[in-house]
């Protein structure tokens, strides 16, 4: 499908799909949601400590932009984290180089192509506080048992894609979460938090970000 860059309302540039009408981020502010969803409500909501360790599922790395502001988080707070983005379809070169975050986030553009230029399917330390594992391959295919402290559900929406917001998926989630084990989407549709509820998980809603009235916040109990 043709993909296109677009720059959202906060000034950072997200992929829209033409053929499906939909974007990698919100047209309201691709760094704004990020922050809003992924930091503020998922990393930030974890109690954090200096040297703590924490691993970190991603759910459509996409562009890049979550891991990104994670690494820029982990340097401030000082935290260790081992982070592992899952993607079926990875962004081209020719798109890494048209999205902006180094200079809207105001750090270095080799560390930014870096996340996109390394080896899938490795471990790679980029900082003293943040390692990365990409893995090309579709969700439906993760097998991870009580293994990450909090979960970025990125995926496209259920408008689009509704096979990804199913019980099925849900599940593979909760199995992959350890025990008190947190899930952040920007998603606040019914069926999706029925869904989650179904296999297990305690699930609230929270203010959305800019453009979006809710989203959810599942926790493995």
């Amino acid at each position: 499908m043709k993909r296109e860059i677009i720059i959202t309302a906060d000034g950072s540039a997200t992929i829209h799909i033409p053929e499906w009408n939909e974007q990698y981020h919100s047209k309201h502010g691709a760094i704004q949601e990020a922050y809003h969803v992924f930091i503020k409500h998922g990393l930030q909501h974890i109690c954090l400590k200096p040297n703590q360790s924490l691993s970190i599922l991603e759910i459509g790395f996409g562009t890049g932009l979550n891991a990104l502001i994670t690494l820029l988080e982990a340097e401030k707070l000082q935290i260790k984290i081992n982070y592992v983005g899952v993607e079926g379809y990875p962004v081209n070169s020719q798109e890494v180089e048209k999205l902006n975050y180094a200079s809207q986030l105001k750090s270095n553009i080799n560390l930014f192509r870096e996340l996109h230029n390394i080896a899938w399917e490795e471990a790679h330390q980029l900082t003293p506080y943040f390692s990365l594992q990409k893995q090309n391959k579709f969700f439906k295919e993760i097998k991870d048992k009580d293994s990450f402290n909090l979960i970025y559900f990125d995926a496209f929406g259920a408008r689009v894609q509704p096979e990804l917001w199913t019980e099925s998926i849900f599940k593979k989630m909760h199995h992959a979460l350890k025990n008190e084990g947190v899930l952040v989407t920007y998603s606040a549709k019914g069926s999706v938090r029925r869904a989650m509820q179904a296999v297990g998980f305690s699930v609230e809603k929270l203010p959305g970000p800019p453009g979006k009235r809710e989203m959810l916040r599942a926790t493995k109990l």
